[in-house]
């Protein structure tokens, strides 16, 4: 008698979950398409490669002079008395040095400004998925996911908004 009780009451709650499960509005967002694909981030790319272009230049013009002093020394290397071959391995050892540092500085501090900025990007997705999880009355938003059914998948949303939104200048306060 016990396990038949239970059973109904299981039954009763099974049931009861999934006509409340009928009820359940599920969305999901790429964040990594928002991050790459969204207005913000497009903007965000730019104003990093603008800031960074000079340096980047820099970069390549002392590249190259490495490059055309390697080259000397190739082509001149028995032409050269032994100190200014000295002096020759000297210079390029020490552009090689500078070059490797200005490298390691340039990527370090474009990873600094990249996640900066993809953390304001990130910012105002995750405001932009509030709005519309209100507006459309959704339960629950996931970011991640494994797998995404299309019907449910509202990255394309969020990006629409995210571009309405700087477009109003709403975005970003």
């Amino acid at each position: 008698m016990k396990t038949m009780i239970k059973a109904i009451l299981l039954a009763v709650l099974l049931a009861a979950g999934m006509a409340l499960a009928g009820d359940f509005k599920v969305g999901v967002v790429d964040t990594e398409r928002v991050l790459r694909e969204s207005a913000p981030a497009m903007k965000a790319e730019s104003k990093i490669e603008k800031e960074f272009s000079g340096r980047d230049q820099e970069i390549k013009k002392i590249m190259k002079q490495a490059k055309e002093l390697q080259g000397l020394l190739d082509k001149e290397d028995s032409k050269l008395s032994d100190v200014d071959r000295r002096n020759k391995e000297r210079e390029l050892t020490a552009a090689n040095v500078d070059l490797q540092r200005m490298q390691r500085e340039f990527r370090e501090d474009l990873n600094l400004r990249k996640n900066e900025e993809l953390a304001i990007v990130l910012e105002q997705a995750n405001k932009a998925i509030q709005a519309i999880a209100e507006a459309e009355k959704f339960d629950l938003i996931l970011q991640e996911a494994v797998y995404r059914n299309p019907k449910i998948d509202i990255t394309d949303l969020v990006i629409k908004h995210l571009a309405d939104s700087k477009a109003d200048g709403k975005a970003g306060k």
